[in-house]
């Protein structure tokens, strides 16, 4: 089958043998693939978490058939449609467990599917599980215009949050945010947008802030966030290390909580999947919660579909298709 490997020369398209699906494993026949910045670095050819380095089939999202079952697999029958999550998506056949699957709605085309894993399950877990949103409440989301900082927004207005404000510093993408729910659009680049932030909660900041950025952002995140607020870090876009004012955390009393699928067993997350759907799914299902699709490449224009994400001007997803 063809595959997009990470080999001794870089990534490429290659020839190699179709996985058999072992113990709780299901065996995905793949028709679209969703594109994640994550998967940009093990392009690169760096590690992320037990993932990554030479021999590695890329690729984390992906919708298609089921095709086979491993022995333990529950839940699922061969010609089911389904959407997932798990290593060695960019291929036309992948495995994963079960609990990592979700099934496709009838209205649903493969390509809309294959976006939208990834982004509920993390930003269920983020904003609802971890962040404890709860109506009425405000919610910045920095790093607004990816596809999971889109969700984020969408399920923090259907949860019932009064504020929801979305960070880009990209002017035309941020002008695009309120088409997810944003009432608010900051640029993180400029040095006082936590004031507009406590303008707009009556100088008091947000509950909660869902942070894919990071780095120099940590102190102005403070600054947004009301006493007795959260931070839920999510993504380390503007860098893995920054100053970080220790009395300002402690003052106001801020929870601040980091969240990686990296270190989560499968135990974890199959609840994980579990919780989003028994809460949210009937609103996936009537495409209430969706994502907008900003380019669909053929598997075989691999290459320039990584350049195009490699240049960060998209909004939403980015999705392949055999």
């Amino acid at each position: 089958m063809k595959a997009f490997v990470y080999g001794a020369n870089g990534a490429a398209i290659t020839e190699i043998d179709k996985p058999v699906p072992k113990g709780a494993q299901v065996l995905i026949k793949v028709h679209a693939c969703g594109m994640n910045r994550a998967d940009l670095g093990m392009i690169a050819g760096h590690v992320h978490g037990a993932a990554g380095g030479v021999g590695t089939v890329l690729g984390m999202e992906f919708a298609g058939e089921v095709a086979g079952l491993g022995p333990d697999a529950n839940g699922w029958k061969i010609g089911d449609r389904v959407m997932g999550s798990g290593g060695g998506g960019y291929a036309e056949f992948a495995v994963t467990d079960y609990g990592r699957l979700l099934p496709v709605p009838a209205s649903m085309t493969y390509e809309q599917a294959a976006s939208l894993t990834l982004a509920l399950t993390t930003m269920h877990n983020a904003v609802v599980t971890i962040g404890g949103l709860q109506p009425g409440q405000s919610m910045l989301v920095q790093g607004a215009s990816s596809g999971v900082g889109l969700m984020a927004m969408q399920i923090a207005k259907l949860k019932g949050a009064k504020l929801v404000a979305g960070s880009s510093t990209d002017t035309a993408r941020r002008a695009r945010l309120s088409e997810c729910g944003a009432d608010l659009a900051i640029d993180s680049s400029d040095p006082k947008w936590a004031d507009e932030i406590l303008k707009a909660t009556d100088g008091k900041g947000v509950d909660l802030i869902i942070d894919q950025v990071s780095g120099k952002t940590a102190n102005q995140n403070l600054a947004a966030t009301r006493v007795l607020g959260r931070i839920v870090n999510v993504g380390r876009l503007g860098g893995t290390h920054g100053d970080f004012d220790f009395d300002l955390h402690a003052a106001r009393r801020i929870s601040y909580i980091g969240v990686t699928f990296r270190t989560r067993s499968i135990e974890e997350i199959r609840e994980i999947f579990a919780k989003m759907k028994a809460d949210i799914w009937p609103a996936v299902e009537s495409g209430k919660l969706k994502l907008p699709i900003d380019r669909v490449f053929p598997f075989g224009e691999i290459a320039q579909a990584v350049k195009y994400m490699s240049a960060n001007r998209h909004f939403g997803k980015i999705v392949l298709k055999f």
